[in-house]
């Protein structure tokens, strides 16, 4: 098994223990106090191939989610990255709905090495035990897996086209979209929705989204909440501020009402409509830029 090289260089082990996650959890996070899954958006699968995949990667297999056009043939992938609670109902939505606007779309999921997301109640007991052990160059390692599997497995013969690829994620996905922006000469186009830019870091987790916004790879579109007590607003524009002297191309928006999950319509900081400006303003983002 090959070593990892870290954002910094510095060279990591991939875990060798064996998956603790073998298939994705059904229905919704139990993490999430006051989450509502009645009030949750539901896109059904009607004229798409959607459902439970299985990813190589390093050291074993990844479950994953994907969905995309049932019509035979190949589409613009976008990398859909979890927050910290999982591939739950919510991601595999976010995915059928990608697939509606025709795109393949697959969410890895990064943390089944590690623990099941899918028992955990505790948000501290995620971060602590999951969440901060899980290593930067392992998570852009899987992600590239993704999506060399979106261009050659694919789901029931709708395959990926491996030119125009984007990636998107939320919360710590998010931060993990400027990551994986940074890494992938690959990447068309990327749309963080807040995402952390800032915070401490560790010898497995040893770059900020701050600290390679100047190597970003592709045009990042961030999705900011101005009542988000966890993101100052002012660091999201200090990070695009470094991107854009080093030459590239960062757009930001920030909706001064919304906390931070404004799309996580599961949970009560949705906000039905800056969500719904969010999603137009990625689709177009994505097209502007050559995926889709």
């Amino acid at each position: 098994m090959s070593a990892l090289l870290g954002l910094d260089g510095l060279v990591l082990q991939p875990p060798r223990r064996a998956f603790v996650m073998t298939s994705l959890m059904a229905g919704f996070t139990l993490a999430v106090p006051g989450a509502a899954e009645a009030a949750a958006i539901h896109t059904d699968s009607a004229g798409l191939h959607a459902g439970e995949v299985r990813i190589p990667a390093t050291g074993g297999t990844l479950p994953g989610y994907a969905a995309a056009p049932a019509a035979p043939g190949r589409y613009p992938v976008v990398l859909v990255i979890e927050e910290i609670f999982g591939v739950h109902e919510h991601i595999k939505d976010l995915c059928r709905r990608l697939a509606k606007a025709g795109y393949l779309a697959v969410a890895p999921e990064l943390y089944a090495r590690i623990g099941d997301l899918s028992t955990m109640t505790d948000v501290g007991a995620i971060i602590r035990d999951v969440i901060s052990k899980a290593p930067d160059a392992q998570m852009l390692a899987d992600l590239d897996s993704a999506a060399a599997w979106a261009s050659t497995t694919g789901i029931e013969g709708s395959l990926g086209d491996p030119a125009p690829l984007g990636v998107t994620g939320f919360c710590r996905g998010g931060r993990n979209t400027w990551l994986y922006a940074a890494h992938n000469p690959a990447v068309k186009a990327a749309v963080a929705w807040y995402g952390p830019v800032g915070g401490a870091t560790t010898p497995i987790q040893p770059r900020t989204a701050a600290d390679v916004a100047a190597e970003l790879k592709a045009p990042l579109l961030g999705l900011y909440g101005g009542a988000d007590t966890g993101i100052p607003v002012a660091d999201v524009e200090a990070a695009a501020a470094k991107a854009r002297a080093a030459g590239k191309t960062v757009e930001l928006r920030v909706y001064p009402e919304a906390p931070h999950g404004f799309n996580a319509d599961y949970r009560p900081s949705y906000r039905e409509d800056v969500a719904k400006d969010g999603w137009a303003r990625m689709l177009a983002w994505f097209k502007a830029h050559g995926v889709g």
